[in-house]
């Protein structure tokens, strides 16, 4: 183990501290998305942000630093990828860490095969 990997290791033992870098690895992780689904089309940020209505500087600062980027710009980010925006929210442990959850893939039923509620 190195300094530096002694010297996030102490730093991640601090509650706030551990919040604030949680915190900063979602909002990359919202960026690395959208740069992979851009590049697995094939689309250049100029091409993505023409498909988005926006610029291509707006593209670039939400794939490198995505902050505060708001709903309705995901909203039009995916539409221009040809994908949704999924919000989920996941229960947190005592320690206020996200717990780690299994999702599967649900099959939408339509109503009808819906069994009726009991009175």
């Amino acid at each position: 183990m190195n300094r530096l990997d002694r010297y996030i290791e102490r730093q991640m033992q601090d509650p706030e501290m551990r919040e604030l870098i949680e915190k900063e690895v979602a909002d990359l992780k919202v960026g690395i998305m959208i740069a992979r689904l851009r590049e697995s089309q094939k689309l250049n940020q100029t091409e993505l942000a023409a498909r988005a209505g926006m610029n291509a500087s707006k593209v670039s600062k939400i794939e490198s630093s995505p902050k505060n980027v708001t709903l309705n710009t995901l909203t039009r980010l995916a539409r221009a990828l040809n994908t949704r925006v999924k919000i989920e929210f996941v229960p947190l442990t005592a320690s206020g860490r996200s717990v780690a959850v299994a999702h599967k893939r649900r099959r939408s039923v339509g109503h009808k095969h819906r069994p009726a509620l009991a009175r």
